[in-house]
């Protein structure tokens, strides 16, 4: 529709301009010879004739011919075929001869300066309109393509916020709203894929790490077994079961720090549950070596993932018995808010230098060389407390403790 007004818009004023171009051409210029001016000549050639004779009628720019002249037909023929104004000469009332003003090349430029005026005025117009016309297809037409091929360039560097500007009564509105809708898809799919990615590698991450826990007895509980067993046979069963545990311990880490490279955090989901849940945790964890527990857990009910608050106390145990090794101490502390958990070796500590970066993801200290392990054991329980709403200190004090807070509900 917006064409068809263009064009119709470009002819009419086309139109205008070539019909005020005609008029002004087709206009007679007989501005130098109507009657009252003719009459207004002949009085003056009469008076100029009466004091200055015929001098002064070619001052005025008239021939005067009187018919006694001798040549008065041949210069008639020259007035005539010139195209001169030839008008009656009266001498005291009588016709004496003619008076003739050639001023036809006069009015031939007044009319060519009049028609190249109007031929300018008509050339300026055209090209207004024609530079009109182009704005307006550029505006309707053209502008909308610039705009889809910055917003398709942008769409390329994958960026699926740009947002394509529509506007009302656009030419190409439905077209500019199907390529924002592909926009909004391409980002739908996207989150998408996202989400399923990340959920893949939460699970892988959560597999992972799930697995470390009985990997974790199991090696405990094939140390005790070889202490205590005499029989050949079963050593030497319960020693290849816990090479292929040592083994499933380096998959798993290899594993986990892999995903972790890539996904910052784990699914925590906390709930209500008994403070005894806390006490039972250490009790399962009796193959690691002797956990003395000083005093009795407060019973409350607190904030936590039992899941996630297993693997944080498996971690710092299986760190105190690999580093440190002799008997963990165990004490609680009620708050008013929450609930402490004291976890204590008896070893000879981490150098202070060290202190503030263990709970980096993958730093591992001077003492771990030669033990396994990925550096993420602190790493994670510190950010497992901190997602359950607790927390986590660790230091020095004739050994290294770690303090767990867990809040209460």
């Amino acid at each position: 529709m917006k064409i068809r007004y263009l064009v119709l818009m470009h002819i009419a004023v086309t139109a205008c301009a070539l019909f005020f171009l005609f008029s002004i051409c087709s206009k007679a210029e007989y501005r130098a010879r109507d009657t009252l001016l003719f009459n207004e000549r002949m009085q003056m050639l009469s008076e100029c004739v009466a004091k200055e004779g015929r001098d002064g009628a070619e001052r005025l720019g008239c021939r005067l011919l009187l018919f006694t002249d001798k040549d008065y037909k041949l210069q008639m023929n020259e007035l005539l075929q010139s195209g001169a104004v030839i008008l009656d000469y009266y001498e005291k009332g009588e016709l004496v001869g003619k008076a003739a003003w050639n001023d036809s090349a006069v009015l031939w430029e007044e009319s060519r300066q009049s028609l190249m005026r109007g031929s300018l005025f008509f050339c300026l117009l055209f090209l207004a309109a024609g530079f009109l016309l182009l704005f307006a297809v550029w505006f309707w037409f053209v502008r909308p393509f610039v705009r889809l091929k910055i917003f398709a360039a942008q769409i390329a560097k994958g960026n699926l916020e740009f947002l394509l500007p529509m506007e009302k009564h656009n030419t190409f509105g439905a077209f500019t709203e199907s390529f924002d809708m592909m926009r909004e898809e391409l980002k739908r799919a996207k989150e998408s894929e996202y989400r399923a990615n990340k959920s893949k590698k939460e699970l892988t991450a959560g597999l992972s790490h799930d697995m470390k826990t009985p990997i974790a007895t199991i090696k405990a509980a094939c140390e005790v077994i070889q202490v205590k067993e005499k029989n050949q046979d079963t050593l030497e069963k319960v020693a290849v079961i816990a090479a292929k545990a040592k083994m499933m311990e380096k998959l798993t880490d290899n594993m986990l720090k892999a995903t972790l490279e890539e996904l910052e955090v784990l699914r925590v989901e906390p709930a209500e549950e008994s403070s005894l849940v806390i006490e039972e945790m250490f009790a399962e964890l009796r193959y690691y070596g002797e956990i003395l527990l000083l005093n009795r857990i407060p019973e409350c009910l607190v904030h936590i993932d039992r899941m996630r608050l297993s693997q944080v106390i498996d971690n710092i145990v299986n760190n105190a018995f690999k580093y440190a090794g002799g008997v963990v101490t165990v004490s609680f502390k009620e708050a008013d808010d929450g609930v402490y958990i004291l976890i204590q070796d008896k070893g000879c500590g981490v150098p202070e230098e060290e202190l503030a970066l263990l709970c980096e993801k993958f730093y591992r200290g001077e003492n771990a060389r030669g033990k396994e392990g990925a550096g993420l054991g602190l790493y994670l329980a510190k950010m497992f407390m901190e997602r359950m709403g607790g927390g986590m200190e660790y230091g020095n004090d004739e050994g290294f403790f770690v303090r767990l807070y867990v809040k209460k509900v």
